[in-house]
């Protein structure tokens, strides 16, 4: 489904991105996770052809997607709150996405209407900004207007962040869904290790942005996976 073919990203001179090869097969939920700087939003970035490549290319359902369009219209995201419009309501920030997407009101509140708890009574029929809203609550009208449209692809970046417990748990069964019943291809990153590793079937880690991990989840994977960022730790320690 996504080939990333020798890509690389570079400001100033300096690499922040070097992924020589990594394909996400479709139906697949995939993880992304390292420390600050490690190229994750960059290389989410790529993808949704916010920047482009240094080097490389990222194909998604065999379109180059910063040489085509044709990957937008199976293709949603949320990154961050500069993906919402603060001056609208959460209901018609979901009527907009929803037309940009070939979906009538009717078909736009079937769908919104199955996150009622998700929501848990603070989104839906409040005549809010977006602007105004709580972080986790611009939060979760960006994860469910990703989700309208029937997307076959979803990026999110740091989804859990900002979400309190019960929703975290309501997100991850979701995420779960989407990928084993309706077949769609997730990718999550987040730096909540547990969260990940429960949501995801493979996960790569980056650093420096390099992949210097790609694991399929096991029972063993979220204890090698704090081993992996432990030992980094103490590499730094020990050069200071």
């Amino acid at each position: 489904m996504i080939h990333t073919n020798n890509i690389t990203k570079a400001y100033n001179g300096t690499t922040v991105l070097n992924i020589e090869e990594l394909t996400i097969p479709k139906g697949q939920s995939f993880g992304l996770v390292g420390n600050n700087g490690a190229g994750k939003t960059t290389y989410f970035s790529l993808l949704l052809d916010l920047i482009k490549p240094t080097t490389g290319s990222i194909t998604n359902n065999n379109v180059v997607v910063d040489q085509s369009e044709d990957w937008k219209p199976f293709t949603s995201s949320f990154i961050d709150e500069s993906f919402l419009i603060g001056y609208l309501t959460p209901d018609e920030y979901f009527y907009f996405i929803g037309d940009l997407r070939g979906q009538n009101k009717a078909d736009v509140d079937a769908l919104t209407s199955q996150f009622e708890d998700f929501f848990n009574g603070e989104i839906l029929g409040k005549k809010k900004y977006l602007r105004d809203l709580s972080k986790g609550n611009q939060k979760k009208v960006g994860i469910v207007a990703a989700l309208i449209g029937n997307p076959e692809v979803i990026i999110l970046d740091e989804p859990f962040a900002n979400l309190d417990p019960t929703t975290q748990i309501r997100l991850k069964q979701i995420l779960k869904d989407l990928a084993k019943k309706q077949g769609v291809t997730i990718l999550v990153s987040s730096h909540d290790l547990m969260h990940v590793t429960d949501v995801c079937e493979r996960i790569v880690v980056l650093e420096k942005g390099n992949v210097v991990k790609d694991l399929e989840t096991n029972p063993t994977t979220l204890k090698e996976l704090e081993d992996h960022f432990a030992s980094n730790l103490s590499l730094s320690t020990e050069e200071e």
